[in-house]
């Protein structure tokens, strides 16, 4: 019983920790939070990048090179959630046929892993002002 006291005492502390860091940043964990300053964000857009390299890819593999490709421009939007790795939403300004597009995409990063997925890619309701 003795030796399950520090393991307690850790576990509270850590926990506390925990609760203040976050409470400190003012976001929960899973919550989605806005990332400002996109258009800058180094990061952001390269994620952006992967998604429509990685649709082209999966398009490519599915058709057969029947497909038009998107060419990737920027990512306009993005939230981030942090779940099991972070969760990336973003909205991507695309060409395809020579015409402007947006996307919705959602992209899952583990950095232990040093992998990204991409989750969902599909054509945007809001359209390019």
């Amino acid at each position: 019983m003795a030796a399950l006291i520090p393991a307690v005492i850790l576990l509270t502390v850590t926990t506390l920790a925990c609760l203040v860091c976050g409470a400190s940043t003012g976001t929960l964990v899973g919550s989605k939070t806005e990332i400002t300053d996109v258009k800058r964000n180094k990061e952001v857009q390269d994620l952006g990048y992967f998604s429509v390299e990685e649709h082209n890819r999966r398009l490519r593999q599915a058709l057969k090179g029947m497909a038009e490709e998107a060419k990737f421009v920027e990512v306009v939007e993005a939230q981030k959630q942090v779940v099991a790795g972070t969760k990336y939403s973003l909205k991507i300004s695309a060409t395809q046929g020579g015409r402007s597009v947006m996307f919705d995409t959602v992209v899952v990063v583990q950095p232990g892993l040093a992998s990204k997925v991409l989750l969902s890619f599909a054509p945007s309701s809001q359209k390019i002002p």
